[in-house]
Formats: structure tokens, C-alpha cells, sequence
């Protein structure tokens, strides 16, 4: 079982938080996760800027 993700740099972007943390393979990652309820979207990005654009135009399907 791997361990989890220890995320850094944590913001948030509307109802969309973007935090900074390493994959298995050293390599740095973003991710963007949506926190309202029902609503599931999340993605990995290799850049900051790619995840904040991310966050930035997400809109929930579930209002």
C-alpha cells in the first residue's frame, strides 16, 4: 500500500485547492481537487501554472 501524498504549497482557488507534492518517483507534481459535495474533479499536473488554470476555470456540474 503506498503512502500518502504529503501536499505543500496548499491554496485555494474558489471552491478548488491546488497543493504541491512528489510522486513515487521523486518527480514534483499539482494537483487540483475540487472540495464541493458531489462534484469528484480532480487532475495531476507537471506545472504550478497549469493546475492554478485548472482550478481558475473549473465549474461544478452539481449546483
Amino acid at each position: 500500500m503506498p503512502a500518502p501524498k504529503r501536499f505543500r504549497d496548499v491554496t485555494r482557488i474558489g471552491p478548488v485547492q491546488v497543493g504541491t507534492s512528489y510522486d513515487g518517483h521523486d518527480r514534483e507534481k499539482h494537483t487540483a481537487a475540487c472540495t464541493a459535495p458531489r462534484c469528484g474533479f480532480s487532475a495531476d499536473y507537471d506545472s504550478r501554472a497549469a493546475a492554478e488554470l485548472a482550478a481558475r476555470t473549473h465549474r461544478c456540474p452539481v449546483r
